[in-house]
């Protein structure tokens, strides 16, 4: 039994996320030099890795789609402290984070993991299959809280600027998270199969056939790992936030490109392992992946950002601008045209994969 124990403390996916967490507490708040940030990069991508690996064992043992819900409302709680810190230290520069932040999270969820889960399982298959029911309830549950939390804002006229009132504030918080919860009831209540995977013969799979699911203490073990191993993510990516902001600013970058670092280093784990459930042939865990996390990141994040705008100082800044609109809007057309058929080829994945590619342009050089 106690080499059992050393083995599995031994174990890279232990050892990493720990190793993670402490070197963010010895860095925290501190300026780093480079060979520090390296350091830090180099264990951040390690806790990302491990994050997965932890992921996909409580996915296994708890069955789609409660486990796609795991990592996503995981991430993006700690999404909304990383957030909400970053706006406390960084003055008026930050008061468009939250806005930047959440509009990636959406744009790299709903064209980059949506499509890379698309190209990869229809490469390997032909075509890609999927439940067009509750990958168009959870698609037009996105479209809906975008809309109102990002979209609105900017024609909005009880305050100047692209901003809400306190109580139109209230009201995206409220509405957004309602609309969450409803979505989260529907998902993994009432319509359980509307979510579960198809495989390209047309058979759902209720669960992994081949492998038993890991013991109810593994994947507690697991659990508490992951939330470990995405504390050290989310931690060391402020740490490394500072030389990223001094990057952006010597090569003449909008501060726009920092919300978008900051949502492709948080998305890394859901994008790996949306990946690895598409080669799978699990494509509608992939997307379950994909949507789930873009409305959590606007579900979670838009309520938490309005109570912390009880303390934090200046305005919120929500409102997209006209060119962020356009993706936004073309992200919803092409979007429902590839859910609908509950099929896809490469040619869609490509297409949504084009459409993020045209969003990271932009944000670069708008």
């Amino acid at each position: 039994m106690g080499a059992k124990i050393r083995d599995y403390l031994a174990h890279w996916t232990v050892v990493v996320p720990v190793l993670a967490v402490a070197a963010l507490i010895l860095t925290w708040g501190r300026d780093l030099p480079p060979p520090v940030v390296v350091l830090a990069a180099l264990l951040l991508g390690g806790a990302v890795l491990a994050a997965v690996h932890h992921a996909e064992v409580v996915a296994h043992r708890v069955g789609e789609p409660f486990g796609s819900l795991v990592l996503a409302v995981a991430v993006t709680i700690i999404e909304v402290a990383l957030i909400v810190t970053l706006m406390i230290s960084g003055g008026e520069k930050a008061q468009s984070l939250a806005r930047d932040t959440v509009f990636a999270a959406v744009m790299i969820t709903c064209n980059g993991l949506l499509g890379l889960s698309l190209l990869v399982g229809a490469a390997r298959r032909h075509v890609a299959v999927f439940n067009s029911e509750g990958t168009g309830g959870a698609f037009a549950t996105v479209t809906m809280i975008a809309t109102l939390s990002l979209v609105l804002p900017s024609f909005t006229t009880s305050r100047p600027g692209p901003q809400f009132s306190p109580a139109q504030l209230g009201f995206a918080a409220v509405a957004s998270l309602a609309l969450y919860l409803l979505f989260v009831a529907v998902q993994t209540r009432r319509h359980r199969d509307y979510f579960l995977p198809i495989t390209t013969s047309g058979k759902v799979i209720n669960a992994e056939e081949h492998l038993d699911p890991p013991s109810g203490k593994a994947a507690l073990t697991s659990v508490g790992l992951l939330l470990v191993a995405l504390v050290g993510v989310v931690g060391l990516a402020k740490g490394v936030s500072p030389s990223i902001e001094s990057a952006v600013d010597s090569a003449g970058l909008p501060q726009a490109v920092v919300g978008v670092v900051i949502a492709l280093l948080v998305l890394l784990p859901e994008t790996i392992a949306a990946t690895r459930a598409a080669v799978r042939d699990r494509v509608q865990t992939s997307l379950n992946l994909a949507l789930g996390s873009a409305m959590a990141s606007i579900g979670l994040t838009i309520p938490a950002i309005a109570i912390a705008m009880i303390w934090l100082p200046g305005p919120l800044l929500l409102g997209l601008g006209g060119t962020q609109m356009v993706l936004l809007a073309l992200t919803v057309v092409v979007g429902t045209l590839t859910i609908v058929p509950g099929r896809a080829n490469v040619l869609q994945g490509g297409v949504h994969l084009s459409l993020l590619a045209a969003f990271l342009f932009l944000a670069a050089s708008p």
